[in-house]
């Protein structure tokens, strides 16, 4: 069973004499003014929550684009500070950036289209050069704080996500030795899909600089190679899972992200949530309602508005009104793209309509937190849940699913789960449901309240099991044991 500990006795073992440096465009912690103190705050980001951990165990430094109002007042002269705070174990670099490039670099390129591109949710992708422009300018920003990190020594670099693509392309053009592993959170589509992206090709070199490239699931491992296949001049190499381009090669692989099992189990019984629970009961005026909960950024691919017409759909149908309650938890998200601002309205909307529809006193069937909430309430309301739902249209994994599984130390709690995340591959125990089938997921509800309790503890022990074997240490030492082959 991989440990913090473990996986450090592994990157002292494995990556001896190589400097570790993890780069994202999300920091792990913003440092912000709350009247004249400074605060620091954890992000709502599964990306950041997952790699803390391994960044702790495995220390070195990790490169993210500042973006807290405090965030330049608490770093050093080469913009670094240790984190976390109170019990520091390893250095975080900011990357300082204009609002107009994170305008067009991150709210335009990134988020417009990119992730649009690789979700297949029925959002346009919108491609603009201007944007294009921006990113490529961001890529190179953040290749300098790396190079400067670097400094000529040896070292691994591990580049998250969709925002740094063109990264381990400028990266190995300065320096050939460095080596490079980039994690792409999200899906790949397929080829049909990511051929309309004006820029496919530089893309793809740029991710192919890479010596290891990693998807959630074997399933994006396929698409990412089938769209190589079709659109630049390369060898792959089916059986190892490699492409060959200008002479280097590029290991393509599939390690499920987790979370950190024992920590999530550890707080979830912790005296602070069991008084979060208390208050939320009181505040929420809750009884021996049955609680169903969702925990969702505020993005469309997460399925809300599906979910809230279940919702709608299942106490049409069955009479369980003033015996069940929903909480969606729901953290704002990227307002300043015009989908975003449409998806908020559509979601207070289905609140409201929903709630007007069915209320009674002051019982509600919805309760809506739209706000962001700190990690100990997060957790009160994972225990407080006799049923959650991950209702993605498409995700690459979505961590809430773990989460709520490792939070079940009293190993009871159902959780439905849309097979459209990656998530669903690991967690087979899960109520799958589709999310675009009404119908069926107002059943799914109906299944989730009604299931024994035998069942139900069963499912979660089992679920459970899983995730704890596979946690997020192992994925890192999956990771870096593969890296270690590319010394």
């Amino acid at each position: 069973m991989w440990t913090k500990e473990s996986l450090a006795n592994l990157v002292a073992q494995k990556l001896a004499g190589y400097k570790f440096i993890a780069v994202s465009n999300r920091e792990p912690y913003i440092h912000s003014y709350v009247g004249k103190d400074i605060q620091c705050q954890i992000p709502a980001s599964g990306l950041t929550v997952a790699l803390d951990p391994v960044m702790q165990a495995c220390g070195g430094v990790w490169i993210a684009s500042g973006r807290g109002d405090a965030d330049k007042d608490v770093v050093d002269e080469e913009n670094k500070v240790r984190v976390p705070p109170g019990s520091p174990k390893y250095d975080l670099r900011r990357v300082w950036l204009t609002q107009e490039e994170e305008e067009g670099y991150y709210y335009g390129f990134a988020n417009s289209a990119l992730w649009p591109l690789c979700h297949i949710a029925y959002t346009r992708p919108v491609f603009l050069e201007t944007e294009w422009d921006a990113y490529r300018k961001v890529n190179g920003i953040f290749a300098e704080s790396v190079m400067a990190e670097v400094k000529g020594q040896k070292a691994f670099v591990f580049i998250q996500d969709y925002h740094l693509a063109l990264l381990p392309r400028i990266l190995k053009e300065a320096n050939p030795d460095t080596i490079t592993a980039q994690f792409w959170h999200i899906p790949w589509p397929n080829p049909e899909a990511f051929r309309i992206c004006p820029w496919q090709v530089d893309i793809l070199d740029g991710l192919l600089g890479n010596d290891l490239l990693a998807f959630q699931i074997r399933y994006h491992c396929n698409n990412f190679m089938d769209t190589v296949d079709r659109a630049v001049e390369s060898r792959t190499d089916r059986e190892r899972y490699e492409v060959h381009r200008g002479g280097r090669r590029t290991r393509i692989r599939a390690f499920p992200i987790s979370v950190d099992f024992d920590a999530l189990t550890a707080e979830a019984q912790s005296d602070a949530v069991t008084a979060e629970i208390e208050r939320l009961q009181r505040m929420m005026r809750l009884g021996d309602e049955v609680i169903g909960l969702g925990l969702d950024r505020i993005d469309y691919t997460k399925g809300i508005p599906d979910r809230l017409r279940a919702i709608d759909r299942f106490f049409e149908k069955y009479p369980y009104q003033r015996k069940v309650v929903f909480i969606q938890a729901g953290v704002p998200s990227r307002e300043h793209i015009g989908t975003y601002r449409t998806l908020n309205e559509e979601v207070d909307r289905l609140v409201e309509e929903i709630n007007w529809k069915y209320r009674s006193g002051h019982w509600k069937p919805i309760i809506y937190l739209r706000e962001h909430l700190p990690p100990h309430t997060l957790m009160a309301l994972r225990r407080m849940a006799h049923f959650c739902v991950v209702s993605s249209l498409h995700d690459g994994m979505n961590l809430v699913a773990k989460e709520y599984v490792a939070s079940r130390f009293d190993g009871d709690g159902v959780l439905i789960l849309s097979p459209f995340t990656g998530a669903a591959r690991e967690l087979t125990d899960a109520v799958l449901v589709n999310p675009y089938a009404t119908d069926a997921f107002a059943e799914a509800i109906k299944v989730a309240i009604e299931m024994p309790e035998e069942e139900r503890r069963r499912r979660m022990a089992r679920m459970r099991a899983l995730v704890h074997e596979n946690n997020i240490y192992k994925w890192a030492a999956d990771i870096i044991s593969e890296l270690s082959g590319l010394a």
